[in-house]
């Protein structure tokens, strides 16, 4: 009778089903375990017991969680911050050549009056019969303005010194803070990726950026001053998301001129992450003599040194934006 006791007590606890043991921290599988264990609860009683058990065994299984969709394109990502020289206009020529070799079609748009998106891939201002000046101030079509670049699937619609004096044409013009976004409509399906260089301002001419984009991509330098003025920029977001394009959000954050060399980088690296967490893209641009050297050129960097560090940064730079989005088919 010993005996048989010892063999009875262990089988005790197995009266009760054994999910009931799976710990509660995990929020996302409790709603599947409480369904599966309804099903087995309610497997007929005439079922095979090796089937009970494997069907037991299917239920109480975590699910493999499913992988996020890729994004729709097109997409129209304005590159934002109202601080110079943090890298935008270079965010913006080296990240359109790296997404158009992973066979996009990308145009970037320069909406800074100094143009150096424009000269950076290459194109002579001086020679120019129109530029987004017209588009914005003269309703000409933008298709009339795009120009093709030395790399394949990169396009551009130039900016030229007129820009300068169209925050003040603006001003009395109707609906002045859209015109840039109906420009973009009618040009959509000819492109997979919009990539607007904004200005170093938070004028009429940003305004159109963002109102014309669904998404913002806001480099940030690893220095202290580059904090500074973020928060300024996300007021400017919101405000634009409230009363001119629900649909905007700041869905992405690139560190640049990462020297990681100095505790500072470090510092102002990990404050970025801690405060907007997985927007943060993975890949920082590192501080480099090459990446300054290429726009003297009209070369994006992945023409001017394919192998260089800044090349490789924003080759995966590019494959964080694009998400795995397919191409579409013409």
């Amino acid at each position: 009778m010993l005996h048989v006791e010892q063999r009875e007590a262990p089988m005790t606890p197995v009266a009760g089903p054994s999910v009931t043991l799976i710990p509660q921290p995990v929020p996302d599988l409790a709603p599947a375990i409480s369904d599966s264990t309804a099903t087995t609860v309610a497997e007929p009683a005439d079922a095979p017991p090796a089937e009970q058990g494997r069907r037991s065994e299917e239920a109480v299984r975590p699910t493999r969680p499913t992988r996020p969709l890729p994004p729709q394109l097109p997409r129209v990502l304005a590159v934002a911050n109202q601080k110079g020289g943090v890298g935008k206009t270079t965010t913006a020529v080296n990240l359109g050549a790296a997404l158009a070799e992973m066979g996009y079609r990308i145009l970037v748009i320069d909406l800074d009056p100094q143009g150096n998106a424009t000269t950076g891939l290459g194109i002579n201002p001086r020679n120019l019969e129109s530029s987004i000046y017209d588009v914005l101030l003269r309703d000409t079509p933008l298709d009339d303005c795009i120009e093709p670049t030395s790399v394949r699937g990169l396009f551009v619609c130039p900016a030229t010194i007129d820009l300068a004096g169209a925050e003040i044409e603006l001003v009395p013009a109707f609906s002045r803070e859209l015109k840039l976004r109906r420009a973009l409509d009618t040009v959509l399906d000819d492109f997979d990726f919009f990539l607007v260089d904004c200005p170093p301002s938070l004028g009429l001419i940003t305004v159109n950026g963002l109102a014309a984009a669904s998404e913002v991509i806001v480099p940030i330098q690893c220095e202290y001053y580059a904090l500074e003025g973020l928060g300024q920029l996300l007021r400017n977001v919101n405000l634009v998301q409230a009363n001119l394009n629900p649909r905007l959000e700041v869905t992405t954050i690139i560190l640049t001129m990462f020297d990681a060399r100095t505790k500072l980088a470090d510092q102002v690296a990990s404050e970025v992450r801690a405060h907007f967490g997985t927007k943060v893209c993975r890949n920082v641009v590192p501080r480099s003599v090459r990446l300054s050297e290429a726009p003297s050129y009209g070369q994006p960097i992945t023409v001017f040194d394919p192998t260089s560090r800044g090349a490789i940064a924003y080759r995966e730079l590019a494959k964080e934006v694009s998400g795995g989005a397919p191409q579409r088919v013409r």
